[in-house]
């Protein structure tokens, strides 16, 4: 059986990532005046809302044709949800949480939560993603600003990438590892919309680098997402460099060519923010990829629901200054209430407790991962057979 399995793996290999590796567009894939011409020429091709409107429908088949999304699992109103590890801390909850993506395949985070909600109301949520490095879910960024929308009055889901944290059942970089992480921050819009203590009319999105990558590209995809902001990602010339970003066609096809800068316009007209940096691919945004952005913005009478907080003596992280300008953002289209958050020359979060790795863990000796979990990338390939 495991050799079957080897071979189909093999196959499934040669016979669709390779032969489309030249539809890929991976990383640096243009210089950056490259990129600056993509834009103006692009520019050129439509003016009104309905023109971007059918470009936008062509980007949106192309990201989803490209992932193979429509061809995974009908997504249920079943999670097998595994909570545990409930701590009051200073003005939030934190819980260990896992939810059931597709039969046998787990998101696994943390679950942040106001300690004193409004009475008689429902609390906005946020899907906060992190992007690549060692098991950034436990690090201090993600833990900062999960809790600090917690005690600002939103329910947050923290959760892993792919291959990271306890999420464990295949590699990060599995061929389909974008349409794994695509579907399963759809997965956690399912469940936040399902608990009682959440408006569905307000969900928020925000993640860093890769998690920069998966935030435009949930936006894009689902229209439940009401405010987003990619933080250290959205470039003209850069593609992501990872098999979670770009491991897949969906930037290009036979009919259609995109960067993440359109992908990100693709939120339109809803709240959007850009976070660049002068440390990283994202040193142009005020002047190639944030004005194209406005323009798209501008054809809905929407100017005024996009921004770009630019700080180019940063390099790239979530750091404090780039979360503030997310707190104030999400804060005003949300809802939520920054005043609970005490602020001098400007937002303290020491209030946070920062916990240990061991502390953040879902699965433990005590809470192992489920009897039917699918475990292996060959193992998980199988089982979805996208094609």
């Amino acid at each position: 059986m495991k050799r079957i399995l080897s071979l189909y793996f093999l196959f499934w290999l040669i016979s669709g990532v390779f032969a489309q590796e030249n539809l890929l567009c991976q990383g640096a894939y243009w210089s950056e005046d490259e990129a600056a011409i993509f834009m103006k020429k692009t520019a050129l091709e439509w003016t009104t809302q309905a023109d971007w409107e059918k470009r936008a429908k062509v980007i949106r088949k192309g990201i989803i044709d490209g992932m193979k999304l429509e061809q995974m699992p009908a997504r249920t109103a079943s999670f097998n949800t595994i909570i545990h590890s409930t701590r009051e801390m200073d003005g939030y909850i934190v819980e260990n949480i896992a939810i059931e993506s597709f039969p046998g395949f787990f998101i696994t985070g943390n679950l942040y939560r106001p300690l004193n909600p409004a009475p008689f109301t429902k609390s906005p949520a946020i899907l906060s993603v992190h992007g690549h490095g060692p098991d950034l879910r436990f690090g201090e960024s993600m833990q900062k600003r999960s809790a600090t929308f917690a005690r600002m009055g939103a329910v947050v889901f923290a959760f892993d990438m792919i291959g990271y944290g306890d999420s464990k059942q295949v590699d990060h970089k599995i061929p389909i590892a974008l349409t794994l992480q695509t579907f399963n921050s759809q997965r956690v819009i399912d469940y936040l919309i399902s608990r009682p203590d959440v408006d569905s009319k307000r969900i928020g999105v925000t993640g860093e680098s890769g998690g920069g990558t998966q935030t435009i590209l949930i936006t894009a995809l689902d229209p439940r997402i009401t405010v987003s902001a990619p933080v250290v990602m959205v470039s003209a010339y850069f593609f992501g460099g990872c098999t979670c970003e770009s491991g897949m066609p969906i930037h290009k096809s036979a009919s259609h060519q995109t960067n993440n800068v359109e992908i990100a316009a693709l939120a339109a007209p809803r709240p959007m923010l850009l976070v660049s940096d002068g440390g990283d691919w994202t040193k142009n945004t005020p002047r190639i990829e944030f004005p194209y952005v406005q323009n798209v913005y501008a054809a809905y009478e929407a100017d005024s629901r996009t921004a770009n907080v630019h700080l180019p003596g940063e390099r790239h992280d979530y750091g404090k200054n780039k979360r503030a300008a997310v707190y104030n953002f999400f804060g005003h289209y949300l809802g939520l209430n920054a005043g609970r958050i005490p602020y001098q020359d400007g937002f303290d979060e020491r209030f946070v407790t920062l916990l240990s790795a061991e502390e953040l863990r879902v699965f433990n000796d005590r809470n192992p991962i489920p009897l039917q979990a699918l475990n292996g990338n060959e193992t998980v390939m199988e089982f979805l057979n996208l094609k």
